[in-house]
């Protein structure tokens, strides 16, 4: 069996991936539909919306299929998402790349596999609109043609998920997206009883930034804070502009005693852009760090006000 390799631009597609906010959401018919077109359509078992996360495949949509996800690394989709173009097996039993993979030698006894890549945006394939049958068989060009149509479908329903998570001005996650990844990540904090640290940052002086320079160079400003967010902290953090000049960061398995080496790492970060990036503006922000206790449930929108108020104790002392 050939295990499918992980892309050059893994990181950033996982990233792109866990920004929508959709992992583990519960089905949708504006998905649904399109499964069932598929399945009728081509008039094959099964069709999925499939997402390929970092260690498995994630069916958005399972038309056909009794179970919810699969390994990645036995996962047909896994190899779809490497190509720009559609990929086909007609008969995996006689594929060497198939032939033993435990979903051709077991149930679902995939021989068929047709997947077309979903892409939102900057080249990043996030996973796949497939069909599958018990059977060989072989795609004709118009049956390619097809599926493409019904691939596009689903991109364009991404997209509007991605339009309803994703800050417009700096492409870092919104208050909608961060709500939702965050209190998925608290409560396996909870679950597991590991701490987690939430960071609340606001931008000090960003009204004179605006009356100086402009509109303009204030959005420049925004931008450039969500990109030091993202070279700052780590992937499996979760980093928002809340609205305004507010972000927010939540960092999973992070307790108090890393609070300082944070701090640190960011005002590095943002004294070496001050030093080097030219602008008619220097950057500087307030901070205001609060640690959640995984022994009681967590209480989202009570954190945030902690941290909003610790930030304001920080702007307090800087003025």
């Amino acid at each position: 069996m050939q295990s499918p390799v992980v892309p050059d631009n893994e990181r950033l597609r996982l990233d792109a991936l866990r920004r929508l906010a959709i992992l583990d959401s519960p089905a949708e018919e504006r998905f649904d539909r399109i499964t069932r077109m598929a399945r009728n359509m081509f008039d094959v078992p099964i069709a999925l919306v499939s997402l390929v996360d970092e260690n498995r495949q994630w069916f958005k949509s399972c038309c056909g299929l009794p179970v919810l996800e699969t390994p990645r690394d036995i996962s047909f989709c896994g190899h779809a998402i490497l190509g720009e173009e559609l990929f086909v097996v007609e008969d995996a039993a006689q594929d060497p790349r198939f032939s033993d993979n435990p979903l051709v030698t077991g149930e679902p006894h995939i021989r068929f596999y047709a997947g077309h890549p979903l892409e939102v945006g900057n080249g990043l394939k996030l996973g796949t609109l497939c069909i599958i049958d018990s059977k060989p068989r072989g795609f004709s060009p118009r049956d390619q043609a097809l599926l493409a149509d019904l691939a596009s479908m689903v991109e364009s329903e991404l997209q509007a998920v991605q339009r309803a998570t994703i800050d417009e001005l700096t492409g870092i996650t919104n208050r909608r997206g961060f709500m939702l990844l965050a209190e998925k990540s608290l409560k396996y904090a909870f679950r597991v009883k590991h701490p987690a640290a939430l960071l609340f940052l606001d931008l000090n002086h960003f009204k004179l930034i605006n009356d100086k320079f402009g509109h303009d160079i204030g959005d420049d400003a925004l931008r450039h804070m969500a990109e030091l967010l993202c070279r700052v902290f780590r992937d499996a953090d979760i980093f928002a502009r809340l609205g305004g000049d507010e972000f927010v960061v939540l960092l999973p398995g992070t307790g108090s005693e890393h609070c300082q080496r944070i701090k640190e790492r960011l005002n590095h970060a943002i004294d070496d852009f001050n030093s080097h990036s030219g602008k008619p503006y220097q950057l500087s922000c307030s901070l205001g760090i609060v640690i959640y206790d995984a022994s009681i449930p967590p209480d989202l929108d009570q954190l945030l006000r902690q941290a909003d108020e610790e930030m304001y104790v920080c702007k307090g002392l800087r003025s």
